[in-house]
C-alpha cells in the first residue's frame, strides 16, 4: 500500500529531530585563540614634499586605434587575428625583420599562419572572445609568441565606431592567462623560488582602457627554483629603457 500522509509526517519529524540533535553536537562554540592587537599605521617622513608627477613615464593607459582595420558591422569576430598581429609587426619591423632583430623568428614564422591562428607553427595563439567592457559585446583577447625567446605578447581589442581599438598590451614570460569578469589576469614566473607574479588588468570606463589594477608576488607552494624570467616589459608604447618592477608582496 502507498504510504499515507500521517506516516510521512511522522518520518519527517523524526528526521528533523535527528538533524537538530546532530547539529547541536557538532555546532558548539570553540575558541579560535588569542586575537592580535590592532596597530595603527605610522606615517613616515611627514615633512617630505609629496610628488606631483610620476618619476617615469610607463604608459599606464594603453589605447590605440589600429589603422587600416574597419568593421562596417561593428562585429569584432569579423577581424582576422593573424591580420591584426601582422599590422603590429608592420609597425615595428626593426623588431621582427633581420638576423639581429629581437623577435626575428616570430617574423619569419608568420608565413606559417595561412591556415589561421593556433594552427601548425603559426606563432599567433587561439583567440578568445568575451565581454570585458560590460557593453554586451565581446572583446578580442589574443596572444602571440615572441621568439626566439620565451616571451608572449598579450593584447585586448574592442570596437568603437566601427574601428578596432587596442585597449591593453603586455609582453612577459607567461605561465598562465585568465579572463575573469572585466579583468585579464596574467601569471608569470618569479626569480624567487616558490613565488610567482600575478598581474591583473581591469576595464576602466573613464579611461576606456584596461588598467593595471593589481601587481602582486604570490606564493605558489612549488619549491623548485624556476628559471630566471626575461625582463618584464609593458606594451611597445613604453620607453625601451624603462620596465615596471614587480610590487612588494
Amino acid at each position: 500500500m502507498p504510504r499515507s500522509r500521517p506516516a510521512r509526517f511522522v518520518v519527517l519529524v523524526a528526521l528533523l529531530l535527528a538533524a537538530a540533535t546532530a547539529c547541536g553536537d557538532a555546532g558548539e562554540l570553540q575558541g579560535a585563540g588569542p586575537t592580535e592587537v590592532a596597530v595603527s599605521p605610522d606615517k613616515l617622513w611627514p615633512k617630505l614634499t609629496p610628488a606631483s608627477s610620476p618619476a617615469y613615464v610607463v604608459g599606464e593607459v594603453n589605447r590605440e586605434v589600429v589603422k587600416g582595420v574597419d568593421l562596417p558591422k561593428g562585429d569584432i569576430r569579423d577581424v582576422q587575428p593573424v591580420a591584426v598581429v601582422r599590422k603590429e609587426i608592420a609597425g615595428h619591423r626593426d623588431e621582427y625583420s633581420g638576423k639581429d632583430a629581437m623577435y626575428r623568428e616570430t617574423g619569419s614564422l608568420m608565413a606559417e599562419c595561412d591556415q589561421g591562428a593556433g594552427r601548425g607553427k603559426c606563432p599567433v595563439l587561439r583567440p578568445y572572445y568575451r565581454d570585458l567592457t560590460g557593453d554586451g559585446r565581446p572583446e578580442l583577447t589574443l596572444g602571440f609568441r615572441l621568439m626566439p625567446g620565451k616571451t608572449t605578447a598579450v593584447r585586448v581589442y574592442t570596437v568603437e565606431k566601427h574601428r578596432l581599438v587596442q585597449v591593453m598590451a603586455w609582453d612577459d614570460a607567461v605561465s598562465g592567462v585568465e579572463l575573469a569578469g572585466r579583468s585579464v589576469i596574467i601569471r608569470s614566473p618569479s626569480e624567487v623560488a616558490g613565488y610567482e607574479y600575478r598581474l591583473q588588468w581591469t576595464w576602466d570606463a573613464d579611461q576606456k582602457a584596461m588598467l593595471l589594477t593589481h601587481d602582486e608576488m604570490l606564493r605558489t607552494g612549488h619549491k623548485k627554483t624556476p628559471r630566471p624570467s626575461p625582463s618584464r616589459s609593458a606594451s611597445p608604447s613604453l620607453s625601451p629603457s624603462v620596465t615596471p618592477s614587480a610590487s612588494t608582496p
